[in-house]
């Protein structure tokens, strides 16, 4: 498990890097390049590391700790073939986890962003729509059925396509520099993570490299099903190298057009789950 979580964090951060780059590019800026992510987690990891004085001491760490403890045991879901509905729990737990970072630090900054986090929580919803669709189809919540399911009948990517987009979704909204990356826009400065610097935003990095591991891996096995890791690693890639794409070209959103996308696509997988029941 240790190895799988070095692996996931080396690879989290290439992909942020990747991710810049493809943004940069697309906008025709020469961009920063794909390994300025682990510079950055490498500046923050040696630089002075205190607390501010308008912060909770142990909120302000433990925030921290909680990010990466809650994408780990995401990650060892995945690798386990476990429940979904615990991997989509842990999910909503990140949602929780934003709002309680930014009330951490006591920052106006960070503030805001708690609340938009609390607005953004719209972005959750299509995850219990999902997992109605995926059992409907598989009759089953357990990824490693879900799996074998595809090895016998096709990818879910087809068969559930609404779903598919769904996801999609929730992933673009949990990119960076996206259309609903309404915590982190730039009048918020860096939103939640305005005031964990040092090491606390080293780890902070760390963790949300591992998220976005966990979601692109989520996604590829829900959708695609099971293949050699290879094949799963460049198809990772390229759903990397679409989101990045629909982020460059895509303004922000505001924080309640945002939450209006979102439920609009409830609204309309939940159509859909109706038609599905019926038909099966």
């Amino acid at each position: 498990m240790i190895t799988a979580l070095i692996t996931a964090s080396v690879l989290g951060l290439l992909f942020h890097g990747i991710h810049r780059k493809v943004i940069a590019r697309v906008q025709m800026r020469p961009g920063p390049p794909i390994w300025q992510e682990f510079l950055h987690a490498a500046k923050f990891a040696f630089k002075q590391t205190w607390i501010p004085a308008s912060a909770s001491e142990v909120h302000y760490v433990t925030v921290v700790l909680f990010s990466i403890a809650i994408w780990s045991g995401a990650l060892y879901v995945l690798i386990a073939g476990g429940n979904i509905l615990l991997l989509f729990g842990i999910y909503l737990l990140h949602k929780v986890l934003e709002h309680h970072m930014g009330l951490a630090a006591g920052s106006p900054y960070t503030k805001f962003g708690a609340i938009r986090s609390v607005i953004s929580a719209t972005s959750e919803i299509p995850l219990l729509t999902t997992i109605v669709v995926i059992y409907l189809f598989t009759g089953s919540l357990h990824l490693s059925e879900i799996v074998a399911w595809q090895s016998e009948n096709g990818m879910l990517l087809i068969f559930a396509f609404p779903a598919a987009v769904a996801m999609y979704l929730i992933l673009l909204s949990k990119m960076p520099y996206g259309p609903f990356s309404i915590v982190e826009a730039k009048e918020l400065v860096s939103g939640y993570k305005t005031e964990h610097f040092g090491s606390w935003r080293a780890g902070l990095e760390v963790g949300f490299a591992i998220k976005t591991v966990v979601l692109l891996l989520t996604f590829v096995l829900l959708f695609f099903g099971g293949y050699s890791w290879p094949i799963v690693l460049v198809l990772m890639f390229f759903v990397l190298l679409s989101l990045s794409f629909v982020c460059a070209f895509t303004p922000m959103l505001g924080p309640y057009d945002a939450v209006t996308v979102q439920s609009l696509m409830t609204g309309i997988l939940v159509v859909y789950i109706i038609g599905v029941w019926i038909l099966l």
